[in-house]
């Protein structure tokens, strides 16, 4: 453990990755940015996610693996393998973050949006690490749900009976544009807890394009992809309708359901302006060089969005979550962003905005103070115990 007053030098960060990318990619920015600041610095991630072997990890940062679970269309959740319960892979999953708990022995303790853990798997590991000393941290996206779906979700899950167990909670973007826990019931003193960090900037290495694709292109992405067949299929038939000018090139995430993408695959062959790529870990570098953006808007995403500053038309998911159509929203209104309702991407419409969208403003049209302060914000606070002023940037 770290001297008291001093620098956290080991870091444990959860990051429960049910399904998707962005809690992963969310961990590994903040691991990264944290030994940059302090080479060293250990940071240890525990996910869930099934593809965390295929992304690198900066010196001093490790990645422990959690036995995967997914989330039905129900709702409900089941084990990544089929033949195990989903029980006994909790039972699994908690004692490993216990094990990990106690022999890495952090002086901070990051969890990432889930105050419990998936099916409280954290709860365990919070009294006993806060008696060792560990700073206990909650670190939340900026948008997570609608109040009204949120708040029966947290008093089912205990959420809210466990926020005074952390030490702070981190908010990664703006109150300005969305204050995550507003219209919950919080316990006494968690609202002076809580600090709006600022998103987190994204880097990409510098790097030509590759021989003869220097053309400009929209980039096409649902994320990880596993609930992005309606984004993909409203920019397919665009194309098929009307092709705009520019080429665009599909990449459909490691989660996009294998029937649809085959199908889509064919058509996307079939047409001189598109092009795919099934996953790309390192999607910084196309979103670099992306005449635009067309995305569902999710927190990763819109991250790299400001980060590398492209045009970008967010097509928002609103299903089972409302988190991506309030974040598109909420941009749209500060002129971040354009939006499209999925309702209302019909082929003759969605291939007009295509062809508008790498004329469309940048983000940098609309400065907003310390929009993209997050990382080092965050470096900031993990280095000065206690509890932090409410904005870090100021």
């Amino acid at each position: 453990m770290a001297r008291p007053g001093s620098a956290p030098h080991r870091v444990l960060i959860y990051s429960h990755d049910t399904f998707g990318l962005g809690h992963l990619r969310r961990a590994r920015a903040i691991a990264h940015a944290l030994v940059a600041e302090m080479p060293e610095r250990r940071v240890l991630i525990l996910s869930g996610s099934p593809v965390s072997h295929a992304f690198r990890f900066a010196p001093g940062v490790t990645c422990r693996r959690l036995p995967g679970v997914v989330k039905l269309d129900s709702g409900a959740y089941r084990s990544l393998g089929a033949a195990h319960d989903l029980d006994a892979v909790v039972e699994t999953r908690a004692a490993l973050i216990r094990h990990v708990a106690r022999r890495f022995d952090p002086d901070l303790f990051l969890v990432d949006k889930e105050p419990t853990g998936f099916h409280g798997e954290v709860l365990p590991v919070l009294a006993p690490l806060r008696d060792r000393g560990c700073r206990l941290v909650l670190g939340l996206r900026d948008v997570l749900d609608d109040p009204g779906l949120l708040a029966p979700e947290w008093e089912r899950k205990g959420a809210l009976a466990a926020l005074p167990l952390y030490d702070a909670i981190w908010v990664y973007g703006l109150e300005e544009i969305y204050a995550p826990l507003s219209g919950l019931a919080l316990p006494p003193g968690v609202a002076e807890r809580l600090t709006y960090t600022g998103y987190l900037r994204r880097e990409a290495p510098d790097a030509a394009p590759p021989a003869g694709e220097d053309e400009p292109f929209l980039l096409v992405t649902p994320g990880g992809g596993g609930d992005g067949i309606d984004l993909v299929e409203a920019v397919v038939r665009a194309y098929e309708a009307e092709a705009p000018p520019h080429r665009a090139l599909v990449v459909f995430g490691p989660f996009f359901p294998k029937a649809a993408r085959d199908a889509l695959q064919a058509r996307i062959d079939a047409h001189p302006r598109l092009s795919s790529l099934d996953f790309d870990a390192r999607l910084e570098r196309l979103m670099r060089r992306a005449a635009g953006v067309v995305a569902m808007g999710g927190y990763n995403t819109f991250c790299e969005i400001l980060s590398f500053d492209r045009p970008a038309l967010i097509l928002p998911r609103v299903r089972p979550r409302r988190e991506q159509l309030i974040r598109a929203e909420a941009a749209a209104r500060l002129g971040l962003v354009e939006t499209l309702a999925p309702d209302a991407a019909g082929p003759e419409r969605m291939a007009a905005a295509l062809a508008a969208l790498p004329g469309r403003p940048r983000p940098s049209a609309r400065p907003i103070p310390h929009l993209l302060d997050g990382l080092p914000a965050i470096c900031r606070l993990v280095a000065v115990p206690g509890l932090a002023p409410r904005v870090a940037a100021e």
